[in-house]
């Protein structure tokens, strides 16, 4: 069964975010298009009503300053002529006479005096004396046999008459058409333009995540190896790809800490298991009771420490894999080293080493204590197991401005050569060792657990130092590394 992401479906998704998207980019283009028709709608009238008040205004005063004789209506006629051509619009020449500016003088009877414009003056002033104009303010004026309203503006004579001054909206009308049809082809392309590049962004993102789910679903048992293509950049695919491959990289590690063990169980649980058969068959043949006690106690011996080989390799595998149930709580470093140093002290001494622990009044780290509990009594063990009688064994305890130190160094002949370069790694050990090659390795995980350091060599005059720095509970930068002058002292025989 295939549960990868298949092409049609990743293109389903890039349609699917690229309208939505798209919409987005209509909806504004829509709210910015009514906007701007609206802003150019409002500055066309303006400027409209600009020029009607000043022309109005200039007529007006030509009117008023003119004698009342045989060649006023001429002057005037004359003057609003020249008003009319006035206007720059290139739709004038076209001689349509919807697209006129008119001129009106009445008196105060309403009577028409004089008339400059094209078509009927009475279909003009019929229309006038309909609408309620007032002088200074422009308004709209529809006149009968005309497609377009005129926006017409008035001014009172001092003498009581009236004149009108009329602009036809057919240029207007035909600006804000163009403007329209020019602002709805932007935002058309806009909108086209968003989707083409939402779409090809998106195509481009989900083909990084569908070859990310292609090389996922190709990752089986035999395939560790496998990992998802990473790019360049910090953005989220990104992230993700590098996380998915560190997620592999630790499963990868899993996977062959669990094949190390299997093999080296199949391999080292054979001797002692055929160790016991053998001591059990023993047992079984012996003829007198007294006889059965050594074989048993001797297979009792190889149980123990087949129990405490799988117990360490278990906990070594776990450590490596990252997957420690860590329970973290302050531990006073000084209480516990003391209290494994005198529960040790019988087999320190039948074994003739002697332990001087020198530290502060108090070393509180934060740790396991049950992990560091099982640390000691490694380190210790070790110590029994391959020291010679006579050994010193120094420990000691430092504060360091992030870390607790347990130092330990011994005078004994140090780690074998064989072991001196790889001190951590599993199941390396001594030619003569009997051990499990378990007991550093298990100190070195938990050290690495709780985010610590630790480092193994031989000293120059001879002998093995081991540090190990553990995370303080709280920084103190007063702490200062400082013994007690009478060190605790566990004498040999």
């Amino acid at each position: 069964m295939h549960f990868g992401l298949s092409k049609s479906a990743g293109h389903t998704a890039a349609w699917r975010i690229s309208i939505w998207s798209t919409l987005a980019f209509a909806v504004g283009s829509v709210i910015l298009f009514l906007f701007l028709q609206r802003f150019a709608s409002h500055e066309i009238q303006r400027r409209t009503d600009a020029w009607l008040s000043g022309e109005v205004e200039t007529l007006g005063d030509v009117a008023e300053r003119t004698p009342k004789n045989a060649l006023y209506d001429r002057i005037v006629d004359e003057v609003a002529e020249l008003a009319t051509k006035e206007v720059p619009l290139e739709l004038q020449a076209g001689g349509d006479p919807n697209q006129s500016v008119f001129f009106i003088e009445t008196g105060s009877d309403n009577r028409l005096k004089l008339w400059a414009g094209r078509g009927d003056s009475s279909a003009f002033l019929r229309a006038i004396t309909h609408t309620q104009i007032t002088p200074g303010t422009p308004a709209d004026v529809t006149v009968p046999g005309y497609s377009y309203q005129f926006r017409v503006t008035s001014l009172v004579l001092p003498a009581g008459d009236r004149i009108f001054l009329g602009l036809s909206a057919a240029h207007d009308v035909h600006v804000l058409r163009r403007l329209s049809v020019r602002l709805f082809s932007i935002c058309l392309a806009v909108v086209v333009m968003g989707f083409i590049v939402v779409f090809f962004a998106t195509k481009r993102m989900l083909d990084r995540v569908h070859r990310i789910t292609r090389t996922a679903n190709r990752i089986g048992q035999h395939d560790l190896r496998s990992r998802v293509p990473e790019v360049k950049g910090s953005d989220e695919i990104a992230q993700l790809a590098r996380t998915l491959n560190r997620m592999l990289d630790r499963i990868e590690n899993s996977v062959n800490q669990l094949h190390t063990i299997t093999n080296s169980l199949a391999h080292d649980l054979r001797s002692p298991l055929m160790a016991i058969r053998g001591k059990l068959e023993l047992a079984l043949l012996a003829d007198h009771e007294s006889s059965l006690e050594e074989p048993i106690a001797s297979a009792l011996e190889e149980v123990d420490r087949l129990s405490d080989f799988l117990t360490k390799s278990l906990d070594v595998a776990e450590a490596n894999a990252d997957a420690l149930h860590l329970s973290k709580v302050p531990v006073d470093l000084d209480e516990l080293l003391r209290s494994m140093v005198d529960l040790y002290e019988p087999s320190l001494t039948e074994r003739g080493l002697n332990v001087l622990v020198r530290s502060p009044a108090a070393l509180i780290v934060f740790a396991d204590a049950a992990l560091l509990h099982r640390m000691l009594a490694n380190l210790l063990d070790n110590a029994i197991k391959h020291l010679p009688p006579g050994t010193t064994i120094n420990i000691q305890l430092q504060v360091l401005p992030e870390f607790g130190r347990l130092e330990i160094e011994d005078d004994g002949p140090g780690f074998p050569p064989e072991v001196v370069d790889r001190p951590f790694e599993k199941y390396v050990k001594g030619k003569r060792s009997t051990g499990s090659g378990l007991g550093l390795a298990f100190v070195e995980a938990v050290v690495r657990a709780h985010g610590g350091q630790i480092k193994a060599f031989n000293r120059p005059r001879g002998g093995a130092c081991i540090f190990i720095d553990l995370p303080l509970t709280v920084r103190d930068p007063y702490a200062e590394s400082t013994f007690a002058p009478a060190p605790t002292s566990v004498p040999g025989n």
